[in-house]
């Protein structure tokens, strides 16, 4: 399914099979050299640098990536122009290999509906570097200094991400470490 979507001149992956999009995406980041990068934006031809922030507060101008298919499909489902404030998230390993994700949004966010259908962009790994963590503690971000062509990708609806019915509610005065120390007891019955 991969390899024939590469071909085809749209490069979208026909997904048609029964098991979830992220086990699938799951499977291509461990065995193929890929990195994903989810958008709302379904027509994009080349991803150009431009300046963010990465995990640790520090301005790069760059493309953003992960390895984590469910950490994507949130930034490919979130509307962007729904957004009222900020939004909290991340994709965290420990060094005993568990992930730990986290999504937070504001309430006013939550109230309107911000959910949207998407794509995954598929981007080759090679021009991408790992910005590693500290010993214990590593965020799956992964950026590329140069343009990047996408070498295909997947629509993906809302219902696609994961953790969609997990997604807590800060305040946007609320420190971060605040928001990220409260997510699991602010999604525990949801």
């Amino acid at each position: 399914m991969f390899e024939s979507s590469c071909e085809k001149a749209n490069k979208l992956i026909d997904y048609n099979i029964s098991s979830p999009k992220y086990k699938f995406l799951r499977y291509l980041s461990l065995h193929k050299s890929i990195v994903l990068h989810g958008s709302n934006n379904k027509q994009i031809n080349s991803f150009e640098p431009r300046e963010q922030t990465l995990f640790n507060g520090k301005k790069t101008t760059a493309v953003f990536a992960t390895k984590d298919p469910i950490w994507s499909s949130f930034y490919a489902t979130l509307d962007k122009k729904k957004i009222i404030g900020d939004i909290r998230n991340g994709s965290i390993s420990t060094n005993n290999k568990k992930m730990f994700h986290f999504y937070s949004l504001t309430k006013p966010t939550l109230l309107n509906d911000p959910w949207i259908s998407g794509m995954i962009y598929l981007l080759p790994e090679d021009s991408f570097s790992h910005i590693a963590g500290d010993d214990t503690i590593q965020f799956n971000e992964w950026i590329s200094m140069t343009a990047v062509t996408p070498i295909v990708k997947i629509e993906i609806e809302p219902s696609d991400f994961y953790f969609r019915n997990k997604v807590a509610s800060h305040r946007s005065n609320e420190s971060i470490i605040r928001s990220w120390l409260f997510y699991k007891l602010r999604t525990l019955y949801k």
